[in-house]
């Protein structure tokens, strides 16, 4: 049976991600020490937002993560130095490919069909768009949902999607219960402006009338 999904604050999402990320595209070094994973989280390309952990914060992270099962430390190679690798893959039964879009959410945030094809290449290469979708799909029908679907905004082309691995979920369903009453309010400051330059309008017309019967 599958561990419930949990609720990562946005240093163990960044841990988390960078650990997944390293191991495909440079498992020469890994697993990984608590320098190195320093340095992945603190990256200036593939993250957003740009951090930058001190070791210590880094330390604490893992320390929460492995008390949820997520990290584990390895063992052997003959190297004094702790490593630290992810357990993701041993609690969550997914592809290669849904795997690769989960690290790209959790290193990068809420992205496009488009944008995950193009920051999951690295670990993943998908075939089209529409396999980047299907990926998408089996991810949010799955008995667990690992990924939700965002209300396209006015002005958005495309629609984009969100990992429901930490607080940003919560935040995600906030917003969207906030956007009826936020719109209503938008609505009716638009109408009293309108209604100001209507009463702007008046008050100059009755000036003008005024004057000329005065004069």
């Amino acid at each position: 049976m599958e561990k419930e999904i949990p609720l990562l604050t946005a240093e163990e999402q960044r841990v988390l991600g960078t650990l997944i990320e390293k191991s495909r595209t440079t498992p020469d070094y890994y697993p990984m020490t608590v320098n190195a994973l320093a340095a992945g989280c603190n990256q200036k390309t593939s993250r957003k937002p740009v951090v930058d952990f001190e070791e210590a914060t880094v330390v604490e992270v893992l320390n929460s993560l492995k008390g949820q099962d997520l990290v584990a430390t390895a063992i052997g190679g003959g190297s004094r130095v702790v490593k630290y690798k992810h357990n993701f893959l041993t609690l969550y039964q997914v592809s290669d490919a849904a795997l690769a879009v989960l690290c790209a959410l959790l290193l990068r945030g809420p992205q496009t069909p488009g944008e995950l094809n193009t920051n999951s290449s690295r670990m993943h290469e998908f075939m089209s768009l529409e396999s980047v979708q299907e990926t998408l799909n089996t991810l949010m029908k799955s008995e667990k949902p690992f990924v939700k679907e965002l209300t396209r905004q006015p002005g958005q082309k495309e629609t984009r999607y969100i990992h429901l691995f930490g607080d940003a979920r919560v935040r995600v369903d906030e917003q969207l219960a906030e956007e009826p009453a936020r719109q209503q309010v938008d609505d009716l400051e638009t109408r009293v402006k309108v209604l100001e330059m209507e009463l702007v309008e008046v008050k100059e017309t009755l000036e003008r009338l005024m004057k000329e019967l005065m004069g």
